[in-house]
């Protein structure tokens, strides 16, 4: 049995970082995913696939990894910067603009 923990990264869908701050533990697959002949629908016996911990610090979750004597490997994720656009629609807004706003 072996793990990944990781950080996930942000939803394409929300300019936030809600739902991505705290830190997984998802195991790997072991088996492939199998075609059912009758209905065409994948599955697999690999209930480990389903097992999805969540934990606020990444030393909790090696901690659990070692006290459980699961093998695992961490992922460190990358900082995201922050995009400043020259005249973006933020400075429509900002308090040291001259002129009117206008469309």
């Amino acid at each position: 049995m072996f793990a990944k923990i990781y950080r996930p990264a942000r939803s394409a869908m929300q300019s936030g970082l809600a739902n991505s701050q705290d830190w997984l533990l998802e195991f790997a697959p072991e088996d492939r995913k199998a075609l059912d002949p009758l209905m065409g629908w994948t599955g697999s016996s690999d209930m480990n696939r389903q097992v999805r911990l969540s934990f606020e610090m990444r030393e909790a979750a090696v901690d659990y990894a070692e006290r459980a004597g699961i093998a695992y490997r961490v992922s460190e994720p990358t900082p995201r910067g922050h995009v400043l656009r020259q005249n973006g629609y933020g400075d429509n807004f900002a308090h040291h603009r001259r002129a009117a706003w206008t469309h």
